[in-house]
């Protein structure tokens, strides 16, 4: 950028931003002549995308800071003045532990105010599964969440969610993204004293608390057990310094069931100082709650992450716990609830199980054992919430959806993933077990003798910087232009560009438009064998995310099916690597 651009946005920024933290940084980075981190502050705007903002925190165009919520949160009114199908649009907004989470909130409720919008603001940090549950239960035109999930303590964020309790979706993404950039210098705000006096802000905390608890524990699906055996349960959990102490500490303990919190990581605190990353599917983010787990003999270990909405647990096996993959425990829970409710007849007449293209199929077999329909939908829990709002009409039943990174969703009233509620389906889930003599690890292998045992993979490569995001950009291209024709020596039967709608047919180069989903940027290679590799960019984070799926046939013995796949998972790890260098 220009260095005289770039100083007229410096200044710019100091002039519309009314927080003097903020302002102080852009001031000192311009008194110290720092046009390097000022180029990153300012070579772009922080994009509101179709889920909202995340970023770094910090004064800047390119940063989250009350100016940039502020500036989003006019557009979003204006939006919701004109699309409400009300005269008295409202919303809700809660936050999590983040640094700056509380400011960030007030700031947003204090814009909706002065447009008009009626804001219910919890009165302190809440999960982003009651949010949606909030917005639903109070009949909302919308919702806000200020919570960058689960990544470094140096970015926040800030989620959109319209009436349905679900993050937006087209129309309402695309139209609420043009009125955020169309926002000028005028940006309408109140005091909060005002707000208060006049009825505009309403402060939320108990109330809600008490219905989002009591339908968490309506999902139980075996009460008579939980009741009379629910004690025999040990649980260790740790929150990670997040918003999910309270709703899960108190369901299961409501139930009966005893919850061992890790007390170095039960104070909310923004800058998780136990943890490198306070991100339930990192083993290292497990390691307090697994030590505690052995000395207390527990039954099970769970973490949920900052805004807990994401759950990781570790069981026991011998002295020793073993952590639990997101693909593995949606497999177990899926298992446990279609059978479940099978046997006290209370499936739906017309099942239904939801899953995201990059979800192992495992889940997808097992589901189908069961005679359910099983929906792929993009990456996104709200692709999942769309389809249970379709559900309302087609009279299909919802009865359990998730995603390969921690994200599980038991019931309807919220729709997004909950990890309330999938800690408690976990904990019943195990004390059911434990009440058959048998372990979640048992319950495993047995799946994987059923169906085949299934092993998946991540693998990510960060772009940093405005150079980072063209090289993303020409690997994806580069794909899209020449595809593989082989991975790991096994050859790539079909390519599917979710951005195309298309499959290609490798054998007769045949190209057919059959994917019904929304555009996205995502290729993914089928092989010969049934394995998988995805390839994704992040919609939240400069990084391509390559998911490998591989399987052994149903019927081996676990041990040589586990030695098959890691040879195979082993060699297309080797041809993803050299498709991230270009080679």
């Amino acid at each position: 950028m220009d260095k005289n651009e770039l100083l007229g946005r410096a200044n710019e920024y100091i002039d519309l931003e009314q927080d003097a933290r903020f302002r102080d940084e852009v001031k000192k980075l311009l008194k110290g002549g720092d046009l390097e981190s000022l180029n990153d502050r300012f070579y772009t705007s922080l994009a509101f995308g179709t889920g909202g903002l995340r970023g770094m925190i910090g004064g800047g165009f390119n940063r989250m800071n009350p100016y940039v919520v502020r500036r989003a949160t006019q557009g979003l009114a204006n939006y919701v003045r004109a699309a409400a199908e009300t005269e008295a649009p409202t919303a809700v907004i809660a936050y999590d532990s983040r640094l700056y989470s509380p400011l960030f909130a007030e700031e947003a409720a204090l814009v909706l105010c002065a447009n008009g919008i009626k804001t219910y603001l919890f009165s302190s940090l809440r999960p982003t599964p009651e949010l949606s549950f909030a917005v639903r239960h109070l009949a909302a035109t919308t919702g806000i969440v200020i919570t960058a999930s689960h990544n470094p303590p140096a970015y926040n964020g800030y989620k959109v969610y319209w009436s349905d309790g679900a993050q937006i979706i087209p129309p309402h993404d695309e139209a609420i993204i043009a009125e955020v950039r169309a926002v000028g210098r005028e940006i309408h705000s109140m005091g909060r004293e005002e707000a208060l006096e006049k009825g505009l802000l309403v402060l939320i905390d108990r109330e809600i608390d008490d219905a989002f608890i009591a339908m968490v524990k309506s999902y139980v699906l075996r009460p008579q057990l939980v009741r009379e055996q629910g004690s025999r349960l040990k649980v260790v959990y740790t929150p990670l310094h997040g918003a999910g102490r309270m709703p899960i500490e108190r369901s299961l303990s409501e139930l009966g069931i005893q919850v061992v919190t890790v007390p170095e990581q039960a104070e909310p605190d923004g800058e998780f100082p136990t943890v490198k990353h306070p991100n339930p599917e990192e083993a290292s983010a497990l390691k307090l709650a697994i030590e505690l787990g052995r000395r207390e003999r527990a039954d099970l270990v769970m973490a949920s992450d900052p805004d807990s909405d994401r759950l990781g647990i570790a069981v026991p096996n011998g002295d020793d716990f073993v952590l639990v993959t997101g693909n593995q425990l949606g497999a177990l829970l899926a298992d446990y609830i279609f059978s479940s409710r099978k046997e006290l007849g209370r499936l739906p007449p017309k099942p239904v199980f939801i899953k995201t293209i990059v979800t192992t199929n495992l889940q997808a077999k097992i589901a189908e054992s069961y005679g359910a329909k099983v929906y792929n939908v993009l990456t996104g829990f709200k692709y999942i919430a769309e389809k249970i709002r379709l559900f309302e009409t087609t009279g299909e039943g919802y009865v359990f959806g998730g995603e390969e990174s921690y994200g599980y969703l038991v019931e309807t009233e919220v729709r997004d993933k909950d990890a309330v509620s999938a800690a408690v389906a976990t904990a019943e889930m195990t004390l059911y077990n434990v009440s058959q003599g048998r372990t979640l690890l048992d319950c495993l292998h047995d799946l994987y003798q059923r169906y085949g045992y299934f092993e998946e993979k991540q693998i990510s490569r960060a772009f940093a910087g405005e150079s980072g995001h063209k090289e993303m950009e020409r690997l994806m291209d580069r794909m899209r232009a020449t595809p593989p024709r082989a991975l790991g020596g096994v050859p790539v039967v079909q390519v599917k560009d979710y951005e195309a709608g298309t499959t290609l047919e490798a054998k007769s180069g045949r190209s057919s438009r059959d994917i019904d989903l929304p555009p996205s940027n995502v290729l993914q290679l089928v092989l010969e064998d049934e394995s998988i590799v995805t390839a994704r960019p992040s919609g939240t984070e400069p990084k391509i995310k390559f998911y490998a799926s591989c399987c052994a046939r149903p019927g081996i013995a676990l041990a040589e099916a586990k030695r098959e796949v890691a040879v195979r998972m082993q060699r297309l790890e080797q041809e993803i690597d050299r498709i991230i260098a270009g080679e």
